[in-house]
């Protein structure tokens, strides 16, 4: 192979939006850029020893220090921690400071509040857990070393996708064009795995969107523990994943991504008391000489997804 092959240099790579917007990724979830993030890191230190950091919804990487006064979540604007999201109650929640430790109390709100995935209605904070507002994620940080957690968490920030802890599209597109060089240059197998929620948006307008989220973390926490540690999960878009296969020839990632198939189809998704199942549609491709461009890898995979979607849909395609 020749190193000089212009193949094996290429700029990184752009996923567009669908032109029929079928796809389209949260509004946050496009926004996040490195400079959006690296803007966020130089906020001025909080005062005392806790905050939450937005690691999920709108304000991406905001910090809110927590002191002794009692703090406000909600969607009013006099809240001190004002999100503005549909799915947030005015008073959603509140936190006060007992003399040792911040205790998070749901305010009667619509959606509730969830600790670590967990609906309470009070419950003390510790040092990294996740607390759920609707469809925002907030990560409480508390010790000595708040500072170093919280650029930490920012880093974190521009690879994973914190709503589903899979990897995020940014992530994906520069693994996908590393992969995509490393197969050229060595001859190497690689393939490549698009699926999305079936009829995800009748989940949104059934249960709504605090429940369409939580289909989406579930999903993923049902798929990522079967699949290999080398592989790459990402959330690519709105309900769209893609599996990155290094080494994984044709048959190998039909064979992979029935199996995903099979995972969604027998697994039960339960939000609050409702419990119910969803399919996914799956579009597979694999290197070879045909292909030119990481975005050509990643076109013809979801051209067979659309294919899949066609074809009646909870299929695999390629």
């Amino acid at each position: 192979m020749d190193p000089k092959d212009p193949r094996l240099v290429r700029p990184p790579v752009a996923i567009s939006e669908k032109p029929d917007g079928r796809l389209t990724p949260d509004a946050m979830f496009e926004r996040v850029t490195a400079v959006d993030l690296a803007r966020i890191s130089q906020v001025s230190k909080s005062e005392g020893r806790a905050c939450l950091v937005v690691i999920y919804g709108p304000e991406l990487g905001k910090r809110a220090p927590l002191a002794q006064a009692t703090f406000e979540i909600g969607r009013s604007s006099r809240s001190d921690l004002p999100i503005d999201q549909e799915s947030i109650s005015r008073n959603h929640a509140r936190i006060t400071f007992d003399g040792e430790r911040h205790v998070i109390e749901d305010l009667g709100s619509t959606n509730g509040t969830f600790v670590n995935d967990v609906s309470t209605k009070r419950q003390a904070l510790v040092d990294g857990d996740q607390v759920k507002v609707g469809r925002s994620i907030l990560k409480y940080m508390s010790g000595d070393n708040i500072e170093a957690n919280y650029h930490e968490e920012i880093y974190r920030l521009m690879t994973m996708d914190a709503l589903t802890q899979t990897h995020n599209r940014r992530y994906f597109n520069e693994a996908l064009e590393r992969e995509y060089n490393r197969s050229l240059r060595y001859r190497r197998a690689l393939s490549l795995i698009l699926f999305d929620i079936d009829h995800f948006k009748v989940v949104n307008d059934t249960y709504g969107h605090v429940a369409g989220d939580s289909v989406l973390r579930q999903l993923a926490l049902v798929v990522k523990p079967r699949l290999r540690q080398q592989d790459c999960l990402a959330r690519v878009g709105g309900e769209e994943f893609a599996v990155l296969l290094p080494e994984v020839e044709s048959t190998g990632a039909r064979i992979a991504a029935d199996k995903v198939r099979a995972i969604v189809e027998s697994a039960r998704f339960l939000v609050e008391t409702k419990e119910f199942g969803c399919t996914v549609s799956v579009g597979v491709i694999s290197f070879d000489a045909s292909v030119t461009s990481p975005q050509m890898l990643y076109e013809m995979a979801d051209k067979n997804l659309y294919a899949a979607k066609n074809a009646g849909r909870n299929r695999v395609v390629g």
